[in-house]
């Protein structure tokens, strides 16, 4: 079963009645991850009045905090974002640097959504997906042409092990394996065949948030 991740890691920023929003979302995979991205952002600025924090993974768990904003205007309005979105996967972190105004629950609120939403936006998302891993002979005359196969049919190469001939580790999207196999038969006039390596969940092409 697919899902949604960060595309990429993403920073993004705005003045609200001169208080200073920075917002970052970071993909990650366990809650030591999430953790390690919350301390350094917290050490870097370690100046600032706030920074408030959320994060959701796949396995269920979910962790948000106010930091010292008032309860439910910051960590879980950051948080419904990324649910409204179905993103997972995902650690977010919003700096405040408190510009002497304050903005009320409503105001902080709104900042606290704005920052995350802005954020992801500019990170995009990506679908993950189960894709099957290959090992790929190839002779070095066809590598080149092999390579480029692969590709047009929406695999990755991940590495190449270079000896008395080569072997290509490739990863495919759904169905996309089968047509390649046929493809390589026809380049190798029947002699090379590629053999199964297990599989592997992959994020997918960069799409709008």
């Amino acid at each position: 079963m697919s899902y949604y991740v960060p595309f990429q890691d993403a920073e993004t920023e705005f003045t609200e009645k001169r208080s200073r929003f920075i917002g970052h979302v970071w993909r990650v995979d366990d809650e030591d991850a999430a953790r390690r991205r919350i301390d350094q952002t917290r050490k870097k600025y370690h100046d600032a009045r706030h920074n408030c924090w959320c994060y959701l993974l796949r396995s269920g768990v979910v962790r948000y905090a106010d930091d010292g904003e008032p309860q439910g205007t910051a960590g879980q309005p950051m948080l419904n974002v990324f649910q409204r979105r179905g993103v997972t996967n995902v650690c977010c972190v919003v700096t405040r640097y408190f510009g002497g105004v304050l903005l009320g629950a409503g105001g902080l609120t709104r900042a606290y959504s704005r920052s995350a939403k802005d954020t992801l936006d500019a990170a995009g998302v990506a679908e993950v997906a189960r894709w099957t891993l290959w090992d790929v002979p190839c002779t070095y005359p066809l590598l080149e042409q092999v390579q480029r196969e692969i590709q047009s049919r929406g695999g990755r190469v991940s590495g190449t092990d270079y000896g008395a001939a080569v072997t290509i580790h490739a990863a495919f999207p759904d169905g996309a394996a089968e047509a390649f196999a046929e493809r390589l038969r026809q380049l190798s006039g029947a002699s090379l065949s590629m053999t199964p390596a297990g599989d592997v969940d992959l994020p997918g092409e960069r799409m709008e948030a």
